[in-house]
């Protein structure tokens, strides 16, 4: 089965922290250098070591924040994975990705308490047309590097520059040799939300990459499809905004944001 990463080595620290090292394979190639990472994958695999690392059932993750502290490079790299604030109702995680001796990713992410909340529960974002009544879309075929070609997509009708629904799915697993939860499955594609409505096309003049992902789950994702309900933005001073609403095949379940740095090529 094909893997976006192979685990190397796995060390557990004296002071509770965790440090994995890992290799990257060609799925997970970025679209802007075909010598760094895609940020969808790292991600994931920043998930997948934020999941892992001292489960607590009662405590699950309803965010996560990752700054890309610069380019994410493609070979060999660790994460170091730490609590910076432990709690019984609360706990927040950090996991670094460091490459070459430098830190390129810091991802904290926030444990909560769960509990019954169905008699209040209520939501405003709303449904989508589910994966299965959309067609084959190959729009995202403009993109270059392994992660594009490792996903499937299906696209809304009404999709434009700017603004629409689009259905991912891969059928790559995060880690060489371990089965993926789906919330990593997820948690490794919400990125790829910044190239599916571009308003300018790749190789039109400008780059727009993201600096960071914010992403909020008011309930935990489920499945193998991801639906991104994605609105870019671009202001008038360099500065741009890809906004989206997450949905699995159950309907919405949380919402990311990316900032963008618009550059002329």
């Amino acid at each position: 089965m094909a893997a976006y990463y192979q685990l190397k080595q796995r060390e557990h620290l004296q002071d509770g922290s965790v440090i994995s090292h890992y290799q990257c394979h060609i799925h997970c190639q970025g679209a802007w250098n075909p010598n760094e990472q895609h940020m969808a994958p790292a991600g994931g695999i920043l998930a997948h070591e934020l999941a892992r690392f001292n489960p607590r059932p009662e405590l699950r993750i309803g965010r996560i924040g990752y700054d890309i502290l610069g380019l994410i490079p493609f070979g060999e790299f660790s994460i170091e994975t730490k609590v910076i604030r432990g709690g019984k109702t609360i706990e927040l995680l950090e996991s670094t990705m460091v490459a070459h001796g430098r830190a390129c990713i810091v991802a904290r992410a926030w444990r909560m308490q769960t509990q019954d909340t169905q008699h209040i529960a209520g939501l405003e974002d709303g449904f989508v047309a589910p994966p299965e009544q959309l067609p084959l879309w190959e729009g995202m075929k403009c993109w270059p590097g392994g992660y594009i070609q490792s996903i499937t997509a299906r696209a809304d009708a009404s999709r434009r520059a700017g603004c629409g629904v689009v259905w991912l799915n891969t059928q790559v697993e995060m880690v060489e040799g371990e089965n993926t939860l789906d919330f990593v499955r997820l948690m490794g594609m919400v990125d790829t939300a910044n190239g599916v409505v571009p308003r300018v096309e790749p190789g039109q003049g400008w780059a727009f990459p993201n600096l960071d992902l914010q992403i909020h789950l008011y309930r935990e994702p489920q499945g193998q499809w991801l639906g991104l309900e994605a609105t870019q933005q671009y202001g008038s001073d360099g500065i741009g905004l890809t906004s989206s609403i997450l949905h699995d095949q159950l309907g919405p379940f949380g919402r990311s944001e990316q900032i963008l740095t618009l550059r002329a090529m």
